[in-house]
């Protein structure tokens, strides 16, 4: 078994959140801007692409180095030990960034790194001709910063958020991954209720429905470093058969999802059904600010609409008023709510007991948060 030192990328703003699910998985961890660093085996990479819910994807670290000039880039490239990952016939693509760097060109970045490796597989390997490539793929990245080069392996293929759950989606979906971070920023636990007011496509209630009864997001899908020949099936199968001893799903879950629109909630009821949780979470069509509930503590969160798009404000500044007054007496109750509407407390008529500053995509959001009294211990599921 081999140790490596890997990267859990992420957004801005929920690095924390996915450092505590690398701890949680038994790694210890450093947190940079968008990535927490981390090393461990071969079973560490199944893991982590297994189980980390708010991480973009696993890279996992051949090597980094200063370099300044194109021949510096080649040849510390060249000295890295590829052929201890890449087997004779690896497909290896490579795509690069450069930021605040001498060698600016990503393209001739690109090149150099491609040719290098092979180079270097080619004198490993015996091999005098060019290398066919007909084998497994492994997409390597050169990123330079600061005239710093690191070159990485994806391990993941297509990003964690793809659980594989989404049949269909509406026009802005919130990503699986960023959904799952705003469920671990509330205070919600699985015995209470969980009410999406906002549910589009369902992610918020299908991830925390994933949480709830422990599922692994990764279960139902595969990934790019499974059919790596240094990694072999049996670390999978013991990976996933971890994953399948640990999911606990006898966890009863109130979760329910709303949505003005009635096709958005059959889409919700679909994605729902392909994760296996259709029958856990309730579904219907509501406007936000007809929220009724017998239920004394809870937790709203949800992802309204912004008013971005010209001919959406009005409506979305009365939506928020109208969810103000809805809201006022649910003192017992957590509420969150993700905008990145400027006068969002204005207009919903209560300054948050905390802002947190996160990026839905490239927009940049608060997540406006009420605290609710604390339920009396014997309700705590905590």
């Amino acid at each position: 078994m081999g140790t490596y030192k890997l990267i859990a990328t992420t957004a801005m703003g929920i690095e924390a959140i996915a450092a505590k699910e690398v701890r949680e998985l038994g790694y210890d961890c450093e947190v940079e801007n968008g990535k927490v660093v981390f090393t461990g085996d071969e079973q560490a990479i199944a893991r982590a692409n297994l189980w980390l819910r708010t991480a973009d994807r696993v890279k996992l670290v051949v090597g980094e180095f200063p370099a300044f000039t194109f021949d510096e880039l080649f040849e510390k490239t060249k000295s890295l030990p590829w052929e201890e990952f890449l087997p004779v016939d690896a497909e290896f693509p490579v795509q690069g960034k450069s930021v605040k760097s001498k060698l600016f060109s990503v393209s001739d970045c690109q090149a150099i790194v491609k040719k290098a490796i092979a180079e270097r597989l080619k004198i490993a390997y015996k091999r005098t001709s060019w290398l066919e490539e007909s084998g497994s793929l492994f997409k390597i990245e050169v990123s330079l910063l600061k005239d710093k080069a690191l070159l990485t392996i994806d391990t993941s293929g297509a990003g964690l958020h793809k659980r594989g759950y989404r049949v269909d989606q509406g026009e802005a979906p919130l990503k699986e991954t960023l959904a799952a971070a705003l469920i671990k920023l509330t205070n919600w636990q699985p015995g209470r209720k969980l009410h999406d007011p906002f549910c589009g496509s369902g992610t918020i209630p299908i991830e925390a429905a994933l949480i709830g009864q422990n599922i692994a997001p990764g279960f139902n899908r595969e990934f790019l470093s499974e059919t790596w020949p240094f990694i072999n099936s049996e670390t999978w199968d013991k990976v996933r058969q971890e994953a399948e001893d640990l999911a606990n799903y006898d966890q009863e879950l109130d979760i329910i999802g709303t949505d003005i629109d009635h096709k958005m909630v059959e889409i919700s009821k679909k994605n729902a059904f392909e994760a296996g949780l259709g029958e856990l979470i309730d579904f219907k069509q509501m406007q936000a600010k007809d929220l009724t509930t017998k239920s004394e503590y809870g937790v709203i969160l949800g992802n309204p609409p912004y008013g971005e798009r010209i001919g959406d404000k009005k409506e979305v500044e009365k939506m928020y008023r109208d969810i103000g007054i809805a809201y006022e007496t649910l003192d017992t109750w957590s509420i969150y709510i993700l905008t990145s509407h400027p006068d969002f407390e204005k207009l919903y008529g209560k300054q948050a007991t905390k802002k947190r500053k996160l990026f839905n995509g490239f927009i940049r959001t608060d997540l406006y948060q009420y605290w609710g009294k604390r339920p009396p211990k014997q309700q705590r599921s905590e």
